[in-house]
């Protein structure tokens, strides 16, 4: 440690009281601390001139990713572009897309048919043989800096596959490697685990233990039977997941997603989710980074209701997540979509919008999971709405089932005891798009095209950074063809993982056709975003009492400026009944004066009305 550089010195010497303390409090080792900080300071050496200033350049904007020219969009390297080199080769198509950051869903090696979509890694260190290799990673992130676009990627790290050179010693009877994972030889303990820890997937993958017979044990599997738990009580875990994470971080990946983050503390007798030690340690990790990569973001995955979410910031003195997924407003956003009422939505933006300003949710419309219906039935039931027969309204409706529904979606996990399930389906199908092209219904699909916009633009109002599920700037439907593939057949959330459309794709520059209207509409939105400083993610945002349910008020304002935004989630007009009547107003995206009172709305209609100067 004597030959680290002032840089490197300065970082640990800020962080190395705390991180020792935690370190010593979960795992009480002092030699593998030492470990760790010998092996921080290798990585910060081999990182790269470039990655050093960029990281210095952050260092002094801490908050340089929250503008409001932040834009993300998320996509399959093979369904986008075929390989690494191809996505370099579509970096234009991005940045006509106005996007800046980039998440490339799972890319690192994993064995074919037992992955699901990439999360069952077996090499950390190497991308799947037929997307390209780690020089391809580091020949598209250095095109990517070049053009100003940031690299987010997937780091799983509640388990292996079973495939890893881990999990393939431990079954092989290597004790050192058994004791990465949770090994029973009998089935007493797995037992009371299973009496308070809930299934993931109980009609795809019941349980959370498999047993194997080949040598007599049963092993942790939260997700799938080939995912194994990894045992982050043992320190080696600890400490050779985080070199993976700064290998990783080294090759200029910018956003690093923490898969399943909540998961990765077991504890007998305990839900084995969100457990102290999970933030303990998710706020090492955010140390780590910050001593060897601080111009690396960590965005936690945490799937889970507002309450349980937020603790993964960390604290302002003590952080953890620099980003977190808006989850629970998503749900809430298709409930709204499914019955015209954004009541629940409301009241979910409302409690978002009350937390600190300091922290930044990645907002969205869709991705590459289903859509779970985790939504506030204690508060619908004031209004006779129970949780099973709700569940039931939303999936008929999203399925195109109930009558009069325009939405073309599929289940994912249904489970025919409970009735649960959740809901797949690409933006476009869900909105009406492909019904309204199929029955061609001309003025269904303007109603369709109208609600797509709106959702964006309403996506976009939102406190946080905005992230486009790749295909949805062009309208891209529903792909059935996973029904054919004996490997996909069974999960449906290949619905809405299909093959990028190039084709389509190059219809964006014809007038009137539906890829242009979206593209060019979504574009102009993101430019007038761009252009408008009350976007900032400093703003404070509220909702405005529109005093029609189908209606949703937003404000925006940073003091100087105060935007009034308005959308319709009803096909009919509706009046949104405010009276701000501090000014007069100009919408952002017709360029025309109005007052911001008692504005009329066509169906599934918006305003962005920014008060004037």
């Amino acid at each position: 440690m004597a030959k680290a550089d002032n840089r490197f010195q300065k970082r640990l010497e800020k962080h190395h009281d705390e991180l020792r303390w935690l370190y010593m409090e979960l795992y009480d080792n002092a030699d593998m601390f030492a470990e760790l900080c010998t092996e921080m300071y290798h990585y910060y050496e081999a990182r790269k001139d470039a990655l050093k200033k960029s990281d210095q350049a952050r260092e002094k904007k801490p908050d340089w990713y929250k503008k409001n020219d932040m834009l993300g969009m998320m996509l399959y390297i093979d369904n986008f572009a075929g390989d690494l080199e191809g996505v370099q080769k579509k970096l234009d198509y991005l940045m006509e897309c106005h996007v800046n950051y980039i998440h490339l869903m799972p890319f690192l090696d994993t064995p074919r048919g037992r992955s699901d979509g990439g999360y069952a890694v077996s090499d950390f260190r190497k991308v799947q043989e037929h997307l390209g290799t780690m020089e391809d990673l580091d020949a598209l992130a250095e095109a990517c800096h070049e053009k100003g676009l940031n690299l987010c990627m997937d780091f799983v790290m509640n388990h292996t596959s079973e495939d890893h050179e881990w999990a393939r010693r431990a079954r092989a009877g290597e004790g050192e490697y058994m004791s990465r994972y949770f090994f029973f030889d009998n089935g007493e303990i797995p037992a009371q685990y299973e009496r308070t820890v809930p299934q993931v997937f109980p009609t795809t993958a019941p349980g959370n233990f498999t047993w194997m017979e080949d040598i007599g044990y049963h092993v942790m599997t939260t997700f799938y039977p080939y995912q194994w738990d990894l045992n982050y009580g043992n320190p080696r875990v600890f400490n050779e997941m985080m070199y993976n994470f700064l290998y990783l971080a080294n090759q200029g990946i910018d956003i690093i997603r923490l898969d399943a983050v909540p998961y990765i503390w077991k504890e007998l007798g305990t839900s084995c989710r969100n457990l102290r030690q999970v933030h303990t340690i998710v706020r090492m990790m955010r140390m780590i980074g910050e001593v060897v990569c601080p111009g690396v973001l960590l965005l936690g995955e945490v799937v889970m209701e507002p309450e349980k979410v937020a603790p993964y910031f960390g604290t302002v003195e003590k952080p953890e997540c620099h980003m977190l997924y808006n989850v629970t407003t998503m749900a809430t956003t298709w409930n709204s979509v499914a019955t015209r009422d954004v009541r629940l939505l409301r009241l979910q933006m409302d409690i978002v919008n009350r937390l600190p300003r300091e922290y930044t949710f990645l907002n969205y419309l869709r991705c590459h999971d289903d859509i779970g219906w985790g939504l506030d039935y204690r508060w619908l039931m004031q209004f006779g709405i129970g949780e099973v027969s709700h569940k039931k309204y939303l999936n008929d409706f999203l399925t195109g089932q109930y009558p009069g529904s325009f939405a073309r979606g599929e289940l994912y996990n249904s489970d025919p005891v409970s009735g649960d399930a959740r809901l797949c389906g690409t933006t476009a199908s869900l909105c009406g798009i492909e019904k309204a092209l199929y029955e061609k219904e001309e003025a269904a699909l303007e109603l369709a095209i109208r609600l797509d916009l709106m959702l964006h633009a309403y996506m976009f109002t939102q406190s946080g950074i905005p992230v486009i599920y790749s295909g949805d700037e062009i309208g891209q439907e529903n792909d059935y063809t996973y029904h054919e593939d004996a490997e996909k057949q069974a999960d449906s959330r290949y619905l809405h993982r299909g093959r990028f459309l190039w084709e389509q794709a190059e219809k964006r520059r014809e007038a009137g056709t539906v890829q242009e209207r979206l593209f060019h509409g979504i574009g102009r939105l993101e430019e007038i975003r761009m252009s408008q400083e009350v976007f900032d993610a400093g703003a404070d945002v509220w909702t405005l009492d529109t005093w029609d349910d189908s209606v949703l008020g937003l404000v925006r304002t940073n003091g100087r400026e105060k935007l009034v935004a308005l959308f319709n989630f009803s096909e009919s007009a509706k009046t949104a009944w405010i009276n701000e009547d501090d000014g007069s107003y100009t919408d952002l995206i017709s360029g025309k004066h109005r007052e911001a009172k008692g504005v009329e709305l066509p169906g599934y209609g918006m305003y962005w009305l920014l008060r004037d100067a």
